[in-house]
């Protein structure tokens, strides 16, 4: 696997040369967004107040921020599981021009189509780091603060090598989780042939199957 250090905005050359298992290392402009701001972009049909550049970074975040004399500070950062963003996925890369989504777990079937038509990659966070990976971000506005509040409003951060993530969903209709849940249920498969455990065993009796043990 191979180890990307990526400024945005990106081109498609940038997207293109990822893998799923990759590393990604990420440099330059992004911005946030939770269900709220997709929400009110895509369902409630008001206008987005910031136009994305072309080859937008977008993460699935709502961070925790204060306000100082100095200004805002960033006391804790991590990517949220993008999967639940997923009514809202084809529409966000294709209406914010995104080139690159990045959020924990991974994103569904129509999401992976769009990625494919605009090249578009998502990545997750190969750790949980909140508090590391706040160095790395530097905050340069945000966007209906007052309408969302802090979590769910669309922050504009300044990343210098925030990272690392891992490609798990790359343009060409790959998906990194699917793969290894395949490989999963293939070695589950054949450690249960071994121990002689039907397939269809339950660990409780929650299920009504008689091939259950006590819980």
């Amino acid at each position: 696997m191979a180890e990307y250090h990526l400024t945005a905005p990106l081109k498609d050359e940038d997207v293109m040369q990822l893998h799923i298992g990759d590393t990604v290392y990420l440099s330059g402009p992004c911005f946030t967004c939770r269900s709220k701001l997709q929400r009110y972009i895509f369902d409630e049909k008001h206008t987005l107040p910031f136009t994305p550049a072309d080859g937008s970074v977008l993460i699935h975040n709502g961070p925790i921020v204060v306000k100082r004399d100095t200004g805002w500070e960033l006391m804790s950062f991590m990517p949220t599981s993008s999967i639940r963003f997923e009514k809202w996925g084809a529409a966000s890369i294709k209406e914010w021009n995104l080139k690159l989504v990045c959020g924990k777990t991974t994103m569904g079937e129509q999401t992976a189509k769009a990625m494919q038509e605009m090249h578009c990659v998502h990545v997750s966070p190969r750790s949980v780091s909140p508090l590391l990976w706040i160095d790395s971000i530097e905050i340069e506005g945000v966007d209906l603060f007052e309408e969302m509040g802090s979590i769910e409003a669309p922050w504009h951060f300044k990343l210098n090598e925030l990272g690392p993530f891992v490609v798990d969903m790359d343009c060409y209709g790959n998906n990194l989780f699917d793969e290894i849940d395949k490989e999963v249920r293939e070695n589950k498969k054949k450690v249960y042939n071994t121990l002689g455990i039907p397939e269809d065993f339950r660990y409780t009796r929650l299920y009504g199957n008689e091939n259950t043990c006590e819980p």
